[in-house]
């Protein structure tokens, strides 16, 4: 089973979040303790390692460390400002 990590900018983007999407979003996140490549999943393009998980009109951006049994959320917003650098 793997450990779930928020970054310090994702712990804060998702607490900005409203309530209820918090609420969405937080069991697609602990399944990925469980499964973390679940169906569906796409590798970002241009950022080598990270992977999105769609949830709704909201992007779950995430790292998986597979030595370390960590996923590791990078970042968490909705769709239109998530894919911003």
């Amino acid at each position: 089973m793997y450990r779930i990590q928020f970054s310090k900018k994702a712990q804060r983007q998702f607490k900005a979040l409203p309530q209820l999407v918090q609420e969405q979003l937080q069991p697609k996140i602990d399944a990925l303790s469980i499964n973390p490549r679940p169906f569906g999943i796409k590798a970002l393009q241009g950022r080598k390692g990270l992977l999105r998980l769609r949830a709704g009109d909201y992007r779950i951006i995430y790292q998986i460390e597979d030595d370390l049994l960590i996923v590791l959320i990078v970042e968490v917003g909705h769709r239109r400002e998530v894919y911003r650098n």
